[in-house]
């Protein structure tokens, strides 16, 4: 009892959350902060997630299994948190340079929901956990040959603009598998593969749990949360960053960080800024 409680008050100070999209790189309505929870020792009971089943992973926290849509889970009511294990994780490329991070992209007024990580053409690329493959399909103006993989501790994830796929739906793979090979399918403009790290359809930042400059796991447990929501402004005729900021009760250092830009960035009407 006295773990349980430690464990709860960890949780009531851990400020996270996600992004929800049906498509790659579509701007959602909202997007929640999400940050890696500290290594602790969490009591193995209150992470449901460690219960391996490979032929219906995650089957506590998704209702069916479906091939049909790559993130449909508007009829899902997502839990209030879900811990992650990174246990037995695997890279799912040996690469570590990272070409595009997740979050707001400025020049294209959307958000790019995964990170792209260098590659060249050909590079294995392998199964991050454990896990069933859910979704193997092209997409030619999107995601190019992409793979999903539903893992039993909770996470999808997506692997985009492969040159070839080596698995298809319904495969049991393991972590650290060759699933595909590294390409630029799809809409990309040179080899790299994009990542993504998704539960219930929902965007989480791969940075936080997988660090690919140093080739490891950023933490040991990783706690989603769904509480914490964003605020979005639509820039207006004659805003200035200082005065967006002045309304919102932010500073315009906090603007600059949520969505990639400088103080001097110039911002346009109808431009769409994330402000908490």
């Amino acid at each position: 009892m006295r773990a349980v409680c430690r464990f709860l008050i960890l949780l009531s100070v851990m400020v996270s959350g996600v992004v929800k999209s049906a498509a790659q790189d579509a701007m959602p309505a909202r997007v929640t902060p999400v940050m890696p929870m500290a290594k602790v020792e969490i009591p193995e009971h209150l992470n449901p997630g460690l219960a391996v089943d490979l032929e219906n992973p995650a089957s506590f926290l998704y209702p069916e299994w479906s091939n049909s849509y790559v993130h449909n889970y508007d009829n899902v009511t997502l839990p209030d948190s879900v811990i992650i294990s990174m246990k037995g994780y695997c890279m799912p490329t040996d690469s570590t340079y990272i070409t595009d991070k997740f979050g707001y992209r400025p020049r294209r007024g959307r958000q790019h929901l995964g990170i792209d990580i260098r590659i060249k053409t050909g590079d294995t690329i392998r199964a991050a956990f454990d896990g069933k493959v859910r979704i193997s399909r092209y997409e030619r103006r999107g995601y190019g040959h992409y793979l999903v993989i539903r893992h039993p501790n909770g996470l999808e994830t997506l692997y985009g603009h492969l040159s070839k796929k080596l698995v298809g739906e319904n495969d049991i793979v393991h972590a650290g598998d060759p699933i595909g090979l590294g390409g630029y399918t799809g809409r990309s403009t040179g080899p790299h593969l994009h990542f993504e790290t998704r539960i219930l359809g929902n965007a989480i930042n791969p940075a936080y749990m997988f660090d690919f400059p140093n080739q490891k796991a950023v933490t040991d447990y990783y706690v989603y949360q769904k509480n914490t929501r964003a605020v979005y402004y639509t820039v207006r005729s004659g805003d200035t960053l200082s005065g967006i900021a002045l309304k919102n009760e932010t500073s315009v250092s906090n603007i600059c960080k949520l969505n990639g830009i400088t103080s001097k960035t110039v911002i346009k009407p109808g431009q769409t800024l994330r402000v908490q």
